[in-house]
């Protein structure tokens, strides 16, 4: 008997879960159909975004290499077009760095006003990586340095030499010179004495920066020699003749 009771409360208890499957299925079939078929075409289509984006990245590799060989062939005016064209046209990263490749052929063959807007241009590309964007405008300062006055250098590159700005040695050493030129040591020695000492100061540039420190030594020796100096009368002497 207790067999039979056991059997019978089985059967119910099947019953009762098919009958609970059939009214899920009828509520949530289509979405369960919908679930079970976007697991494998959502890797179908994440493996075919894998393959066109290796296959655009290799085909941008290409054409940045063949603009690089103009390049080093003298074709400048050649490499400056197909660097142009991967940067309206090739992925992020290529587009970036042949932004860069353009603005600096243009600058070794002399046109600096165009290798100065280049250098903007990726200084402003939100799509660029900020690395890259700040060397933008490094170098852009760096071609205006001989032209621009005080006002302008700062603005340029104030941005550029706070702490943990990646390219704050070279900016610092930039503004520096920039002070110096425009007669203004004790801001060159602000910015460029801390720098004699640093531990992280990249190699190469210390020389430099003992450098410019000789410079500002030698401007503010010649300013204190000319504060010194006794003032002369401009007035005419009479020499006693009506």
């Amino acid at each position: 008997m207790a067999d039979n009771n056991d059997s019978l409360i089985r059967e119910v208890d099947e019953e009762l879960r098919r009958e609970q499957l059939g009214k899920l299925w009828q509520r949530y079939g289509t979405w369960i159909v919908i679930a079970a078929l976007a697991i494998p075409l959502g890797v179908l289509g994440y493996q075919w975004n894998l393959r066109s984006e290796r296959a655009a990245a290799e085909a941008a590799g290409a054409r940045f290499e063949a603009a690089a060989n103009l390049a080093a062939e003298g074709k400048s005016d050649d490499a400056v077009k197909a660097y142009q064209e991967l940067a309206r046209s090739g992925p992020a990263g290529y587009a970036a760095l042949s932004q860069l490749r353009a603005a600096g052929s243009l600058a070794s063959a002399g046109k600096t006003t165009e290798a100065i807007g280049a250098y903007e241009a990726l200084a402003r590309d939100e799509a660029a990586d900020p690395l890259l964007r700040d060397f933008g405008r490094l170098q852009a300062a760096g071609l205006r340095l001989g032209q621009a006055d005080w006002t302008e250098m700062q603005n340029r590159l104030n941005d550029l030499i706070v702490d943990k700005a990646p390219w704050r040695y070279f900016a610092r050493e930039m503004l520096g010179m920039a002070a110096l030129k425009a007669g203004k040591p004790e801001e060159a020695r602000k910015l460029l004495e801390p720098m004699v000492a640093d531990p992280g100061l990249p190699q190469g540039l210390g020389e430099r920066v003992r450098v410019l420190m000789g410079q500002v030594v030698a401007a503010e020796q010649a300013a204190t020699a000319a504060s010194t100096l006794p003032a002369t009368s401009a007035a005419p002497v009479a020499d006693g003749k009506k």
